[in-house]
C-alpha cells in the first residue's frame, strides 16, 4: 500500500507525519531521522524493509514540514511530543530506530517510556556529551546547515563528513543533497541547542528493551568506538558493524534492512 503523508497538530504543534501501511502482523516501526533531516532521506531503507511492515516517520519540530517551535526543546520534550503524536496516530507501542541524533532522541523514547518502546534501534549514534568526538574538521561542519542549503558545497564535503561509499561515489552524496530539505535554520540551531550537555550513560543500563547497535567502520562524524561502549552499556544489546560510514542507513539500505527486519522478528534473547 502507498504511503500517506500529512501534517497535524499535536499540542499545539504541528508535525508532518508519514506512515507506510503494513499488514498488520508486525509491530510497526518508528524511525528518528538525524539533525536538520527530513523524512524523505530514509525512503530508501525504508523502500529496502518487507512492505508487511509497517512505517511511521516524521520530520522533527524544526525540520522538514514541521516549523520550529517557539523555544528550543529538550530531548525529554521531543519524546513527549512524540509519545502524545502515536496516541494521536492511534499507536500504544512500536519498534523504534533512530539514527544519529535521532539515536539520542531514540534513546531517550526507550528510557522515558519503556513500554511504548517494544524494541531499539540505534544506527550511527553516540551518548552524547559523554562520547568519544569524532574527526575535528568533520563536527566543524556541523556546526552551520549550509549544507543542505548548497547541493554543491554538500557533494564537496560530504565524504570528508560523512565518510564511507559517499567517499568513493560520488552520486550517492548527490542524492542526499537532492532530497535534504532544510525546514529553517532556526530549527536546525533549535535541535542543536536542544542536545547541549545531553547524555544517555547514567542511565543505559537500565534499558531493558532487546537493542540493536548498528555502525559503520568509517564515521568521521560518530566514530566506532562510542558503540561498541554502548553495546557494553545497555544489557540487552547486540552490535552489528558495516562497512560504510554515517550514512550508512542510505548508502547500505538493502543490508541494514535485512539486519533490522531479521532482529525484529527474532525470538527475546537475555
Amino acid at each position: 500500500m502507498q504511503a500517506e503523508t500529512a501534517t497535524i497538530t499535536v499540542r499545539g504543534q504541528r508535525l508532518r507525519v508519514d506512515i507506510r501501511p503494513g499488514n498488520g502482523t508486525h509491530t510497526p516501526l518508528l524511525l528518528m531521522n538525524g539533525i536538520g533531516v527530513n523524512l524523505e532521506v530514509l525512503q530508501p531503507f525504508v523502500n529496502a524493509l518487507d512492505p508487511a511492515l509497517e512505517v511511521i516517520r516524521f520530520d522533527v519540530a524544526g525540520t522538514g514540514g514541521s516549523p520550529a517551535p517557539l523555544i528550543p526543546y529538550r530531548f525529554s520534550m521531543h519524546v513527549w511530543l512524540v509519545t502524545k503524536m502515536l496516541d494521536q496516530l492511534g499507536y500504544r507501542q512500536v519498534d523504534t530506530l533512530g539514527v544519529s541524533w535521532g539515536g539520542a532522541l531514540a534513546q531517550q523514547y526507550a528510557f522515558q517510556y519503556p513500554t511504548r518502546c517494544r524494541r531499539l534501534i540505534l544506527v550511527s549514534t553516540g551518548t552524547g556529551a559523554l562520547m568519544v568526538p569524532g574527526n575535528l574538521s568533520a563536527l566543524a561542519k556541523m556546526t552551520t546547515p549550509r549544507r543542505y542549503l548548497d547541493p554543491v558545497h554538500m557533494e564537496q564535503i560530504a565524504g570528508e563528513m560523512y565518510g564511507g561509499k559517499v567517499r568513493t561515489h560520488p552520486e550517492y552524496a548527490h542524492e542526499f543533497a537532492r532530497t535534504a530539505h532544510l525546514g529553517s535554520i532556526l530549527g536546525y540551531f533549535y535541535q542543536m541547542l536542544g542536545g547541549v550537555g545531553w547524555t544517555s550513560v547514567p542511565w543505559l543500563r537500565k534499558l531493558r528493551q532487546p537493542t540493536l547497535i548498528m555502525h559503520g567502520d568509517d564515521d568521521p562524524l560518530v566514530p566506532l568506538i562510542n558503540a561498541k561502549i554502548m553495546h557494553r552499556l545497555i544489557p540487552h544489546s547486540k552490535l552489528y558493524i558495516f562497512h560504510d560510514g554515517h550514512l550508512g542507513i542510505g548508502t547500505s539500505a538493502q543490508e541494514l534492512a535485512q539486519v533490522v527486519e531479521k532482529f525484529l522478528t527474532a525470538p527475546v534473547y537475555s
